[in-house]
């Protein structure tokens, strides 16, 4: 009842996996990724061990291909399984086994292995395929990409549930201290990849850095409209003269509130998105 892609981008090392199916909380148990390493999806009658164990192959210098093929090897339950791996240098493999319900399979490519069960074509995992390989941007903009075009090709024959994303590289997650880049998940939702996607938007407001671009000072028009805003969401008085000190407070305070300490500008300066997000 599930497809997922897994991926890996040679220029950022960044490894990930996305992944939807008609079952409640998939990211709690397809998804498993760790940096310099790999990254696993294992699914159809889930064995939750092809996770940890694949890593702990792959991190022994075993191969994507040799890491199914030990696993599956060992599990007397393999023909019910469906598993998709990249290893940390983009070698790529996946399986299918012979008793997983129909429409079953997978495809690799460079960099990545598409795969998925009870579909309502072949055409899920080669749509996948194809837009991870044409698409630009980052590893999670194409798996995400990807997993939506899956979608609009047929999907899980079940319908939609849940979704996730997993991106994982070297101090990538929050300040530094762990891997887990974007751990993303929408557990229960009619239209999940939809909900990911949006999800993952909001992520990257809070936390990619600012483009410097999009640095600008705080006059004219641009005051205008802050100052509209911060009425709005009530932080700012309704007086006909708004001071620097008071408006450079006011604005501190809706960013402090709003989690937004990451997009905080020098003072007399604001990030454009934080604005345009403020006018939503």
């Amino acid at each position: 009842m599930t497809f997922s892609i897994v991926g890996f981008d040679p220029n950022t090392k960044e490894l990930g996996i996305a992944v939807q199916s008609k079952f409640l909380g998939v990211g709690a148990v397809v998804p498993w990724a760790k940096a310099g390493v790999g990254a696993v999806a294992t699914q159809s009658y889930a064995n939750t061990t092809y996770g940890p164990k694949g890593l702990e192959l792959m991190e022994a210098g075993k191969s994507a291909q040799e890491a199914i093929d030990i696993l599956t090897g060992e599990d007397t339950e393999s023909a019910y399984r469906q598993v998709g791996i990249v290893d940390g240098k983009g070698n790529a493999a996946t399986f299918t086994g012979d008793k997983c319900y129909d429409w079953a399979g997978g495809v690799t490519g460079l960099n990545f292995a598409a795969q998925g069960n009870i579909l309502v074509s072949e055409e899920t995992v080669q749509a996948m395929a194809k837009v991870f390989l044409e698409t630009e941007g980052s590893l999670a903009e194409r798996l995400l990409n990807a997993l939506d075009a899956g979608q609009d090709a047929g999907g899980d024959s079940r319908g939609m549930q849940s979704a996730s994303l997993l991106v994982v590289k070297e101090k990538g997650g929050y300040a530094g201290f762990n891997d887990r880049y974007i751990d993303l998940r929408v557990d229960d939702h009619p239209d999940p990849i939809k909900e990911l996607i949006r999800i993952y938007e909001l992520q990257q407001l809070y936390f990619a850095p600012t483009k410097e671009e999009n640095i600008v000072e705080i006059k004219g028009e641009v005051r205008e409209e802050l100052i509209r805003e911060l009425h709005r969401h009530g932080y700012l008085d309704q007086s006909s003269v708004v001071q620097e000190e008071t408006l450079y407070q006011s604005l501190t305070a809706y960013l402090h509130t709003e989690n937004f300490e990451g997009r905080e500008q020098a003072k007399g300066k604001i990030d454009l998105e934080v604005l345009q997000y403020m006018k939503k």
